[in-house]
């Protein structure tokens, strides 16, 4: 009998981590098992996966000899960093150090780092597009991660750089989905004129990455962007109105009237919608929709993804 080679996943109880541990231990035929890291082995999440028959092991990503234990003995390991937990860039790039330096020491064979690009290299800080935020950055929760991609090159370990996209569960959590009008009426708000909006099912980020693993090294070195869908603000409110049975309208918003907004992160957010509608070509190309669905063939487009969700989105 073979011995499955370990995965060692952090965030595993977020929903990148948790959408990879669940992939691993759905298929009665991976030559992988699940390592699944947190920082609380005893909360109702975690006990869920052990459930599925994941192995649960405690670290925390500001103890960094927790990580280098949880990574001992590990074939390949997932590594995230939560930025809106905290809203510090410095806190990300130090957490991200620390699974690089650890993936080293334990020696992995294969590492997959969720990242996203750092705007800076399109938009320096001397650009008065939009505003310089926490001193040194432009997308605090974009420009860290890239930043942090050189810790994983430079590590020695074959890397690969996961570029993720929009969650279409923001809608939910974030408050983005469609609100009421004054007159009563839904409207679909998003600093996004007629460009379009590389979203993903936050759940089918994990059994992408999945499918990295299942690749074996032929990611490794390279960056792959995924994504379930390409869409407009309007395309966006045209399937919203199909789920929710009731029209919803489109409307479009500045860049500055977003940073504005006042809810913890809405510069950021404003400046990254601003680095997608001005750098579409750029951001769209490497997210190719075909990619994500090779990886995973189970992958959500977003009407199927709302057909879950709608219940979730009736505005309250």
């Amino acid at each position: 009998m073979t011995t499955k080679k370990i995965l060692a996943v952090v965030g595993a109880t977020g929903a990148q981590g948790g959408g990879l541990v669940r992939a691993i231990c759905g298929d009665k035929n991976s030559p992988f098992t699940a390592r699944a890291i947190t920082r609380n082995p005893a909360s109702e999440k975690a006990r869920a996966l052990a459930a599925l028959g994941a192995e649960i092991v405690a670290a925390d990503l500001d103890d960094a000899a927790s990580v280098q234990k949880a990574f001992r003995g590990a074939h390949g390991a997932f590594c995230v960093t939560n930025f809106w937990e905290h809203f510090k860039p410095e806190k990300e790039l130090t957490q991200a150090m620390t699974m690089a330096a650890a993936a080293k020491a334990a020696g992995l064979k294969h590492v997959i780092w969720s990242t996203l690009e750092d705007t800076r290299k399109l938009v320096p800080l001397s650009d008065q597009r939009m505003p310089t935020l926490m001193h040194n950055y432009k997308v605090p929760h974009f420009d860290a991660k890239g930043e942090a991609d050189k810790f994983f090159v430079e590590s020695g370990v074959p890397a690969t750089l996961l570029l993720t996209s929009f969650y279409w569960d923001n809608l939910i959590h974030f408050g983005m989905g469609p609100r009421k009008g004054a007159d009563g009426k839904l409207v679909f708000a998003l600093p996004m004129g007629k460009a379009k909006l590389p979203g993903i099912a936050a759940r089918d980020i994990g059994p992408c990455a999945y499918g990295v693993f299942k690749a074996g090294t032929q990611h490794a070195g390279s960056y792959v962007g995924i994504a379930g869908q390409h869409l407009t603000g309007a395309e966006m409110a045209a399937a919203l109105t199909v789920a929710m049975g009731q029209p919803v309208a489109y409307q479009t918003m500045s860049f500055e009237a977003y940073r504005k907004l006042g809810f913890p992160g809405a510069d950021d957010l404003g400046n990254m919608f601003q680095y997608k509608h001005d750098f579409q070509q750029v951001f769209c190309g490497p997210r190719d929709p075909k990619i994500a669905r090779a990886l995973h063939p189970g992958l959500l487009t977003f009407a199927q993804w709302l057909e879950a969700n709608k219940q979730q989105l009736a505005p309250k």
